[in-house]
């Protein structure tokens, strides 16, 4: 299990975001605060603040879902 922060600033990189999550086979969590949503849910994305850093919680390994992490992470 692996985790990242990252931010998402429209809703484009939302769709982006969910498009690389959808193509894992295994689980991906995002949260914030106690908000915890499913990372293959481009609603409940959408439904979180997105003018916060969020943490992604992978359960598995996914070398193209790394370079969407990459993307977005925050330093």
């Amino acid at each position: 299990m692996t985790q990242s922060k990252i931010k998402l600033n429209a809703t484009e990189e939302v769709q982006e975001f969910v498009n690389a999550a959808t193509k894992c086979d295994f689980d991906i969590d995002i949260y914030y605060n106690r908000f915890l949503i499913d990372a293959k849910s481009i609603l409940g994305i959408l439904s979180m603040d997105l003018t916060k850093v969020l943490t992604v919680e992978c359960h598995g390994e996914s070398k193209e879902f790394d370079r969407t992490l990459k993307k977005f992470a925050v330093a």
